[in-house]
């Protein structure tokens, strides 16, 4: 990444509404929640704000051009994507590169959710996500009764257990590990403690994800503002710097809830090693993995954390279930995720509080959730984007 200040993309703030169950506030009145937050950490002012990088509550969310109306913005530069923690890295990329080039000064990253007002998208007869794109981007397939984004990632560890002989018994210690960290976030959703057996007894609901392997459905927002690190610098808290970022990946190779080669919806069989061009961004800003003290990612579904530990080569094909037992992926592990509960039992606002989460611990504020020495963390998924942040 450049040395100069002016060329190097930073949050300034962070902003979140509480989060929480059939909540009464719309969308709107989340964002603006998060967004007045956002504003008083950074110690700025609405009037500083001219870019929007906005992810809003799926088809049924608010525009961009609402969003500004509302908080009397004048806005200079806009992107604005679908709902789907698939984007966390784009919005988050885009309002980076917006800064870094002069297309705005302060670009404020925007998502504001309403699951429990809008379940029609998550399953079921009225399915918008399931019926489109020919059964929907998830693997869901309705004709044959998978309606759930559930089931894409089913039927990949269905085929990991498969190759690997992975047990659900071996995939218990993410959410496990998970609830641990909830456990001490007073703003999580999910905070009592869970064991290998409450995991084991939970009931099925896409064979081999149990109840306690699926996300929560909540409603909530997060705002982060991107600005340059020189005005980040003369502003009120801690900079956290964006430090290095890789795209999404796409292609017939490429399945959402699945690695590489694993032989899901469009795959080739035969997985390998970590591929260079997935590693890339340690090569390209100069930090090498072993730099990295904490590892967050979308854990929408247990098995998806396992696959995104391998795609970035923390450890190897088929590892990763070996790799998480033993209170690893936990606080005081040797690689802590997720540290304050994720999307398993902090809230599903897309990944985006573990944005926020990134950004507590690298000003050092995350209290006993702490990871001592913080100083770089990476947010990656199992669809290859990753960014790489430090303080």
């Amino acid at each position: 990444m450049a040395a100069d200040p002016a060329k190097e993309a930073a949050i300034a703030g962070i902003g979140l509404s509480r989060f929480g169950r059939g909540l009464p506030e719309s969308q709107l009145a989340l964002a603006a929640v998060a967004f007045k937050g956002a504003l008083a950490d950074a110690g700025t002012r609405r009037e500083e704000v001219d870019g929007l990088s906005i992810h809003l509550g799926s088809p049924l969310g608010v525009d961009y051009d609402r969003f500004a109306e509302a908080f009397d913005l004048d806005i200079v530069y806009v992107n604005q994507s679908w709902l789907h923690g698939r984007f966390v890295s784009h919005a988050l990329q885009s309002a980076a590169l917006a800064v870094t080039n002069g297309l705005a000064r302060c670009v404020a990253c925007v998502t504001a959710i309403s699951f429990t007002r809008e379940r029609q998208i998550l399953g079921g007869p009225g399915d918008i996500e399931g019926g489109r794109e020919e059964g929907g981007t998830h693997g869901e397939s309705p004709p044959y009764g998978l309606t759930s984004p559930a089931a894409g990632a089913a039927l990949a560890m269905q085929r990991y257990m498969a190759l690997y002989g992975a047990t659900s018994a071996d995939l218990a210690a993410v959410p496990v590990a998970m609830r641990k960290h909830a456990s001490l976030n007073p703003g999580a959703v999910m905070r009592t403690p869970i064991t290998l057996e409450d995991h084991q007894s939970a009931r099925m609901i896409v064979d081999p994800l149990r109840l306690l392997d699926c996300c929560l459905i909540t409603d909530g927002a997060v705002v982060a503002l991107v600005t340059t690190l020189e005005r980040a610098r003369d502003l009120k808290e801690k900079p956290v710097r964006i430090a290095g970022m890789q795209g999404m990946r796409a292609g017939r190779e490429e399945f959402i809830f699945a690695p590489r080669g694993l032989g899901i919806n469009q795959q080739k069989e035969g997985r390998g090693p970590a591929r260079e061009k997935d590693l890339a961004i340690y090569r390209r800003s100069g930090i090498g993995r072993e730099a990295v003290r904490g590892f967050y990612t979308y854990d929408a579904f247990s098995p998806l954390v396992l696959f995104a530990l391998e795609r970035f080569g923390f450890c190897g094909a088929g590892e990763a279930a070996t790799f998480v037992q033993g209170g690893r992926i936990e606080l005081g592990g040797a690689l802590p995720v997720n540290t304050s509960g994720g999307l398993l039992s902090e809230a599903h606002v897309g990944g985006w509080n573990s944005i926020a989460e990134i950004v507590r611990q690298l000003r050092g504020s995350a209290g006993i959730r702490q990871i001592p020495g913080a100083d770089c963390l990476q947010w990656g998924t199992v669809w290859g984007d990753s960014i790489l942040f430090r303080n």
